[in-house]
């Protein structure tokens, strides 16, 4: 059988399936009647009919089987209908989106899809994620389509049956309740399914898993919220134990598609969906050992096994919210309660109920609702509003759970650091924490949650942020760029006259008021870090490049913009630069040294700036000001943001480290000297480009760029004052 391709999907001639859908609603139209004229007709008179012999038996016999036939004809004519309409109207779906992507996206990006069966490799000046981020989207329609085609052959021939003479075999009232009952016989199976039937199996759960017809059922045909733990929880221990990588991947899938299903079948807005009794035994199951063969006696929780689920999906605040309150309560009572029954297998870290990988095993609840929360921005906004949470989660000396069966682990416990830095990027920027799709959703609340944590994670306060919440701190850090900018202006220098709301193009309720300290501190705790420093920069590079191309009228209020992006870019880079100073003073060991070369934070690329800011890249470009106009601002962002990092300022900082290992000697200060230039010569790019569009001449701009120096001297000069005083 030869693949599917995206050129098939796009091609095909769908009409013809839709005008057989109707042909098949006419037929059963046609047969309702004759199935009515038959019991009304044919059937009355036989029942009232005076038999004897052996017509009294055959015959009667025979018009009450014929009589049925007709029925059962009407219900499977009935049955292939739905069938054909429900996959007409989701094939058409895919194939307006395949269409979209090979007639318009494609060519965006120089690529000609049209005729070719997969995706060809982009020219030198198209950025690869873009291409890679297509075609992904290009495979999971495609693999959708051929999904459908397989729900629908299969529903066909259950409906038929294998007697030719018998009509009336499965009846389906959509093609949803087809795949429900595909999906239940598969899961019956359970750790005994091959991996081909593992693979439909998560198929079918994958791609109707946001559908509440489907996913309600499918949890209801489970049987119970109790059931529903132990067939997850053996699927997933079964495919986490040893080493078998096939199995482990499919309890991956099967983790995400559950956990995105029970998220829709638990949502009280969706026309279909649990009872609100399910919450209730969740909670209750909680605390209640589960049991579990392949545990043996290490009975788990029900909470450690629900977590594993709760880590996928965007779950409604009033199913996860109670979830999580719970679970952080008894964790205050008892940090220990949970990990009592963890396993001592520390030759398999992989085995437990978290399957992923992703912050812990899977033993720790309060781990899992916090991924949960990542990933469900309204649950996480409401969770983080409640002072009570935040203050207890970000404690300095909150006793994490270690988390991992791996006792050799140096980060055992790092999974839930993690794990609360995503649900706060998720409370902080209304969109879930690892979604690329670009779009913030920030009000008043999220900004409420963002001060709390700019006033939490700086120099000043007694909270030291773990490394391992760095990176989503950056992510916060750049969702909230404008804010960390309007926040850092001050009018000094004959500036007064500037309105800032006015500056910024915004109302007074759009920005965040952090505080010029709170801000400045902020930045310079996050761009001390490695991860940090690419994401602030690389956001303040595509938000300054946007926000310029908006001042092409108002030369004034551009200039002043500039120089506070500036001093904005010297907070970022002396961060940074005092960092690596301090991790290497007089330190003699060329081990660390090599550590420090293999962050590659030096070899910062266009791609990997995109990359840094994913989800709120657009946001970053069109936030300044709503007339930016996309169709400039996009390119000259991304063109700019090359610089981000700036390759003169990695090579020389490599070459720094090389060469005097940060010794205090005339060679190594020239060398920070040179570093200092090119993190200047970065802030300059998005300017340079200001400059040409208001038609400076090279006079003018040599004059910008010396004022635009001692902005940059500025920012740079405040950091310094900052850690001499800390």
């Amino acid at each position: 059988m030869s693949t599917l391709t995206h050129t098939d999907v796009a091609e095909v001639d769908l009409t013809l399936l839709g005008r057989t859908a109707a042909d098949w609603n006419q037929t059963a139209s046609h047969l309702k009647r004759l199935a009515g004229q038959a019991r009304s007709g044919l059937l009355t008179k036989s029942e009232h009919a005076r038999w004897d012999g052996v017509n009294a038996t055959v015959t009667r016999d025979f018009i009450r089987k014929t009589t049925k036939e007709f029925t059962d004809a009407c219900t499977q004519a009935t049955t292939v209908a739905r069938i054909l309409e429900d996959a007409h109207q989701e094939l058409t779906k895919i194939q307006t989106a395949v269409r979209h992507i090979r007639d318009v996206e494609a060519p965006r990006l120089g690529i000609n899809l049209v005729g070719l069966p997969g995706m060809p490799e982009p020219s030198h000046n198209v950025r690869q994620p873009a291409v890679t981020e297509l075609n992904q989207r290009l495979k999971v329609l495609v693999a959708h389509a051929a999904e459908i085609d397989a729900s629908v052959a299969r529903a066909l021939r259950m409906s038929h049956g294998d007697d030719a003479h018998n009509f009336g075999h499965r009846t389906y009232a959509s093609l949803d309740a087809a795949q429900t009952e595909r999906a239940l016989e598969l899961a019956r199976i359970g750790p005994m399914l091959s991996n081909a039937q593992f693979t439909e199996l998560n198929s079918i759960l994958a791609f109707n898993a946001k559908d509440s017809d489907f996913s309600t059922a499918f949890y209801q045909g489970l049987g119970s919220p109790k059931k529903a733990l132990e067939f997850y929880a053996r699927m997933s221990l079964d495919c986490t134990v040893g080493d078998q990588p096939e199995r482990l991947a499919l309890a991956k899938d099967l983790q995400r598609a559950m956990g995105t299903a029970l998220a829709s079948a638990t949502d009280p807005d969706n026309r279909a969906h649990l009872p609100a009794s399910w919450a209730k035994e969740f909670r209750t199951l909680g605390t209640q050992p589960i049991p579990t063969p392949a545990l043996g006696i290490d009975r788990p929780y029900g909470y450690q096994i629900l977590g594993g689920l709760l880590r996928y999906g965007e779950y409604d605040p009033r199913f996860i919210n109670p979830l999580a309150e719970d679970i952080l309560r008894i964790h205050k009572e008892d940090p220990d309660f949970f990990m009592e029954t963890k396993p001592t297998r520390s030759h398999d870290p992989d085995f437990g109920f978290n399957p992923s990988g992703l912050s812990g095993a899977g033993y720790d609840p309060l781990t899992s609702v916090l991924e949960g929360l990542g990933h469900s921005p309204e649950a996480a906004k409401q969770f983080f509003k409640d002072d009570r949470h935040f203050d207890d989660l970000t404690r300095a000396d909150f006793p994490w759970a270690p988390d991992t069966l791996d006792r050799s682990s140096e980060d055992t416990h790092e999974g839930g650091p993690d794990a609360l830095g995503h649900a706060l990027e998720a409370a902080t920027t209304g969109h879930p924490w690892d979604d690329t799709r670009p779009g913030l959703h920030r009000d008043a609340e999220t900004t409420a949650i963002m001060r709390k944590v700019v006033a939490l994670y700086s120099p000043t306060s007694k909270v030291e942020p773990q490394d391992a919440l760095m990176d989503s701190l950056g992510r916060m850090g750049a969702a909230y760029i404008d804010d960390l900018n309007y926040s850092t202006l001050d009018f000094g220098g004959g500036g007064d006259d500037l309105d800032r709301d006015q500056l910024f193009r915004t109302d007074k309720t759009r920005h965040g008021g952090f505080g010029e300290f709170e801000a400045r501190n902020f930045m310079n705790v996050v761009a001390s870090d490695e991860e940090g420093y690419k994401i602030l920069s690389a956001a303040q590079q595509m938000y300054t490049s946007s926000a310029l191309a908006s001042f092409e009228d108002d030369r004034g209020s551009g200039m002043a913009f500039a120089h506070n992006a500036a001093k904005v870019h010297g907070i970022l880079d002396q961060s940074r630069i005092s960092q690596v100073e301090l991790d290497f003073k007089d330190s003699e060991e060329q081990a660390n040294l090599n550590e420090e070369k293999k962050g590659e934070w030096r070899k910062y690329t266009v791609e990997s700036a995109a990359a840094a800011v994913a989800g709120v890249g657009s946001a970053l470009i069109l936030g300044p000001a709503a007339g930016v106009a996309v169709a400039v601002a996009v390119p000259l962002a991304m063109d700019t943001a090359a610089g981000a990092v700036g390759t003169a300022y990695g090579n020389h900082t490599l070459q720094y480290l090389k060469d005097n290992e940060v010794k205090n000697d005339a060679e190594a200060l020239k060398s920070m000297q040179e570093i200092e230039r090119a993190c200047e010569t970065e802030v300059l790019r998005p300017v340079s480009r200001y400059g040409d569009a208001l038609g400076m001449t090279r006079e003018e701009k040599a004059v910008l760029y010396q004022n635009l120096e001692k902005s940059h001297a500025l920012g740079r000069s405040k950091v310094q004052s900052a850690r001499q005083v800390a």
